[in-house]
């Protein structure tokens, strides 16, 4: 679990770093302000809209702990409770540096049914694109956009787009405020009865079905 202690620095210090994407944005005439209707900050989640059970995870594309979880126990919750119709599991970006910021800029500029994939990809090869020494992170993300099937021209365009990152640390900031997220993994689960339950960290499969079972019946 990766903890958020300082998160007003670390989003200071998140639009700081991406001052330049700013400038660079406002120069070619492309810049935007943060539109709560984008569709790319619309809902990505997996599973059945009627399922009785909600779970949000809030994630970070370079948190060690995101990846075990996607690695380790999120392929068994979706052959157990999601493909089931036991679960909706919905995905929330809480990036905790600029480059997992970055990442997620170009995860939700593509077509909703390849963010979850994609995101899969990011967290399985995290050492590779985020954490290799010398690695030049925008063009790691560049080489994978366009597996996924994004243009050079779309991907330039949203690593530089004021609007997108503007909205994800809207975003963030939301999710400190509602859901006091304060870590990385965070999962918030409701069901039926409305009451929210709260944990973090990784999860194994049998803690996170004891929780949605929990849900379920509350």
């Amino acid at each position: 679990m990766i903890r958020a202690p300082h998160l007003p620095l670390s989003r200071r210090f998140l639009l700081m770093a991406g001052g330049a994407l700013v400038a660079a944005t406002a120069l070619s005439g492309t810049a935007r302000a943060d539109d709560p209707t984008d569709p790319r900050l619309g809902e990505r989640a997996i599973g059945k809209a009627d399922a009785p059970v909600t779970a949000i995870e809030f994630f970070s594309l370079t948190c060690p702990h995101c990846a075990a979880f996607a690695r380790d126990t999120l392929p068994q919750i979706e052959s157990q409770l999601v493909d089931t119709g036991k679960l909706r599991l919905v995905f929330w970006d809480f990036p905790l540096d600029k480059v997992a910021l970055l990442a997620a800029m170009v995860a939700r500029a593509l077509p909703a049914d390849r963010y979850e994939p994609f995101c899969a990809a990011l967290l399985a090869s995290q050492a590779r694109w985020a954490y290799a020494r010398g690695v030049n992170v925008t063009e790691e993300l560049w080489k994978m956009a366009a597996l996924a099937g994004m243009s050079r021209a779309t991907f330039d365009a949203t690593v530089a787009d004021q609007g997108l990152q503007a909205g994800l640390l809207r975003r963030q900031d939301e999710a400190v405020k509602t859901y006091k997220v304060d870590s990385t993994p965070y999962f918030v689960f409701s069901g039926p009865g409305g009451k929210d339950f709260h944990e973090s960290g990784e999860q194994t499969y049998d803690s996170f079905a004891a929780v949605v079972a929990k849900a379920a019946s509350a």
